[in-house]
């Protein structure tokens, strides 16, 4: 693979940042070209579409810095307890089951979604989903099933329990990353017409809408102009529970597999709770919740949760830098039983939020949750409001725990099409 002309983290990080600023400068302008512009393409597709043209074009790449990493492992945890300190647990009970019925739903969708992926794609091209023994596609798309129901630890998991040829996963993950990422771009363009689309549905929105209103009354009635010391302190609590999740991470993580044979073997059901990952997105929403219950939760009023979105905006354009625009049409065959699986997922979503008139924002969520897990469902559920970032992290978790599982079923059924 060639070089990128900027390997640099610092050079990297900054033409991330400029692409930030250059998207939420010309956002805010309220007439002309972008005023126009922004009405059709969401701020948040941009920050996200920016780095992966330049990604593109060889200027940087996620391969090649470490921006990803830091976005995801630091800025992210960070991001999770600013959001939720001022979270009303109560209000995040009160949407109602429609968030577990979407999740779910985006989960049997995918298991269903790839057998049927290679029962169509087989009657084109039998090849493309053929393949024996250790090459035998249905294997290698069973660590797509554990990535879009779990995530990366349960995506380990499949590729160790069915053994898959590791020469061509690399096929698997270009599929995955190219396929999720579209379809992650669908969903941000879909926030941009998030009332239209809750018009079609019938979607009953009140209790989002209540659980919104009351946190903007709760931050009116406490915003003051934040001192030295109040952005100080949030970035203290903030990073104070990176720290602590990092920890309990480490050592949770390390003591699971240390003492539970389940959890260390790859190939069990459980491993999914050795990642490292998991433990520290949950600890840290954790920690946010728990401080939502203390004074700690009158620092929204000095701008926490908008400084927990701008550490969001910087994992979006981090995600964005992974996708390659000239790899859209590479093993095209691959990418037609992705795409197929995702358009299943996807049907499958928008015919239940139809039927139990479920609002948008869960349909998006739900499918993140389990498609993009804990790195870009708080993402998703942010772009509609901040104070909803909790509820991407919460399905998300789900994600971690069924995705094993789930992704052995889907795999069981993939092998059975395969040979049909």
């Amino acid at each position: 693979m060639e070089a990128p002309l900027f390997t640099n983290d610092a050079i990297v990080f900054g033409i991330l940042m400029v692409s930030l600023g250059f998207v939420f400068y010309t956002e805010s302008k309220k007439s002309g070209f972008w005023s126009k512009f922004y009405k059709i393409v969401p701020g948040v597709l941009m920050c996200y579409l920016i780095p992966s043209i330049f990604n593109s074009m060889g200027w940087i790449s996620a391969e090649k810095t470490q921006t990803y990493f830091i976005a995801s492992r630091y800025l992210l945890p960070a991001s999770l307890v600013l959001m939720t300190l001022s979270i009303d647990l109560k209000a995040i009970f009160n949407l109602g089951p429609k968030a577990l019925i979407m999740f779910f739903t985006g989960t049997i969708g995918i298991i269903i979604g790839g057998p049927i992926a290679i029962l169509l794609v087989s009657i084109v091209s039998p090849e493309t989903v053929g393949g024996v023994g250790f090459d035998a596609v249905w294997r290698g798309l069973s660590t797509l099933a554990g990535s879009w129901i779990g995530g990366g630890a349960n995506q380990a998991a499949m590729l160790e329990i069915y053994q898959y040829n590791q020469a061509s996963y690399g096929k698997m993950v270009l599929v995955d990353i190219v396929v999720g990422n579209i379809w992650m771009a669908i969903l941000l363009i879909g926030i941009g017409k998030n009332n239209k689309i809750n018009k079609w549905l019938k979607a009953d929105t009140t209790a989002i809408e209540e659980l919104k209103d009351k946190v903007s009354s709760f931050t009116s009635n406490i915003t003051r102009v934040p001192s030295l010391a109040d952005l100080v302190i949030i970035l203290a609590l903030a990073f104070g529970a990176v720290g602590l999740a990092h920890f309990g991470a480490d050592n949770i993580s390390s003591y699971l597999v240390n003492n539970f044979e389940s959890v260390a073997d790859k190939t069990s059901s459980l491993s999914s709770f050795s990642s490292k990952f998991f433990w520290m997105v949950t600890i840290a929403t954790i920690i946010g919740i728990l401080l939502s219950f203390t004074k700690a939760k009158n620092y929204e009023g000095a701008g926490a949760s908008k400084i927990g979105s701008i550490f969001i905006y910087i994992l979006v354009a981090t995600i964005g830098m992974k996708m390659d625009l000239t790899n859209i049409l590479d093993n095209p065959g691959l990418l037609v039983v992705g795409v197929v699986w995702m358009s299943i997922h996807a049907g499958l979503l928008i015919l239940v939020a139809k039927l139990i008139k479920a609002p948008y924002f869960f349909l998006a969520v739900g499918s993140q949750a389990n498609v993009g897990a804990a790195a870009s469902a708080p993402v998703v559920a942010a772009a509609f409001h901040p104070s909803l970032a909790t509820v991407g992290v919460l399905l998300a978790v789900f994600g971690y725990v069924v995705g094993t599982y789930g992704a052995m079923l889907c795999t069981i059924l993939m092998e059975i099409a395969s040979k049909a």
